[in-house]
């Protein structure tokens, strides 16, 4: 399709180029003219291809600050939902619109407050926390106009689907629901079927311009007594670069953070165990740059779109291809080269040949 970011209104177009976007991406050119004529989607784009601006800029080029609560947004994690937030605010930044985050992990009374004194426009957040609030009577859903469900797959994967058929009864029927995800294995399929009107539009992007362009390594080692000092040798050559190095459990991510510590390397840790404000403190110093290095749990591994990712370093292996495939995603980033190695001992052969698999069926669609 020949959409220009011209084509939208003068407000969206400027707060456009105060973010530093030029032309369109693959999935933005096909979704967002589908959005603005009404449709609703199934959206399918790798991780960092544009995904939240495919289904922001319809949204903040339809919503008026004055029509109250018009679109809700749902996030996996709660990192995933500062981030959309985050867009979709710098978004809507000459529309003035109201947008609000709620997630689980943070007191619930400070979101009663905000909501006491402020109708949201825009509302984004992870499932138990909307539905907390939603059983409260807090958000009012008559006018809404968009509902959007972000990573769907993952939703599913972390056993989401009752909190969101439940929120979603409480929507009105006359409404533009968008699903977006990396993946749409047959769960995600039979939900689109289910919530999504029967003209909605499939759009799948996947471009080899955009697709990642990752060098895969395999470190083979004889024990795990052996990974510490690999992954000090690696740590060591790419002391400039930004790494994430995945580990299997809270417990990993700890030890081996306050080990690398005690080698000298600025390091953070990024697990289920932090509270919000850890959490978000360790990625702000990712992000910026202050900090080069994060051990992380998979909480980390879906969906953040951290910029200048240039090696992901597995220290486990893990059993699920799919979170494989997702870890790595954060290197590559829309084109970028990137590097991904793996540490790995015997007992790591049945994971690897499922990755395998998994690939050769990537490779087929």
């Amino acid at each position: 399709m020949d959409f220009k970011f011209s084509q939208l209104s003068p407000l969206v177009q400027r707060a456009l180029q105060d973010m530093g976007f030029s032309e369109p991406t693959p999935i933005q050119k096909e979704a967002i003219p589908l959005a603005l004529k009404g449709y609703d989607l199934l959206g399918q784009a790798a991780t960092g291809t544009g995904k939240t601006a495919a289904f922001g800029i319809p949204i903040i080029e339809k919503v008026k600050k004055e029509d109250g609560l018009k679109a809700l947004i749902m996030t996996p994690t709660r990192e995933l939902a500062l981030q959309v937030k985050e867009q979709l605010y710098a978004l809507s930044k000459y529309k003035a619109l109201k947008v609000f985050c709620f997630y689980g992990g943070t007191p619930v009374h400070k979101d009663l407050e905000i909501l006491s004194k402020f109708t949201p426009n825009i509302v984004v957040g992870t499932p138990g926390r909307i539905k907390d609030l939603t059983m409260r009577g807090l958000f009012n859903f008559d006018n809404l106009s968009f509902f959007v469900l972000d990573e769907a797959d993952l939703m599913l994967d972390m056993g989401f689907i009752e909190d969101i058929e439940w929120i979603m009864l409480q929507l009105p029927k006359e409404k533009q629901t968008f699903l977006f995800s990396a993946t749409i294995p047959k769960e995600v399929e039979e939900l689109a079927k289910r919530h999504l009107r029967k003209d909605y539009k499939f759009v799948r992007v996947i471009t080899e311009e955009l697709k990642p362009k990752i060098e895969e390594r395999l470190i083979k080692l004889n024990s795990t007594i052996q990974k510490l000092a690999e992954l000090e040798k690696l740590l060591r050559e790419h002391l400039l670069e930004k790494v994430i190095v995945f580990v299997k459990t809270k417990k990993d991510a700890k030890d081996i953070t306050q080990e690398l510590k005690k080698r000298g390397f600025n390091v953070v840790s990024l697990h289920g165990d932090m509270t919000q404000r850890q959490r978000e403190s360790s990625l702000r110093l990712f992000r910026d740059g202050k900090v080069k290095i994060v051990v992380a749990t998979d909480v980390a591994s879906r969906g953040l779109d951290i910029k200048g990712v240039s090696l992901v370093i597995n220290y486990h292996i893990p059993e699920d291809p799919e979170v494989y495939i997702h870890r790595i995603g954060r290197t590559g980033r829309i084109g970028a080269y990137g590097k991904a190695y793996s540490l790995i001992t015997p007992e790591d052969s049945k994971a690897l040949w499922r990755i395998k698999r998994l690939k050769e069926r990537y490779a087929q669609a």
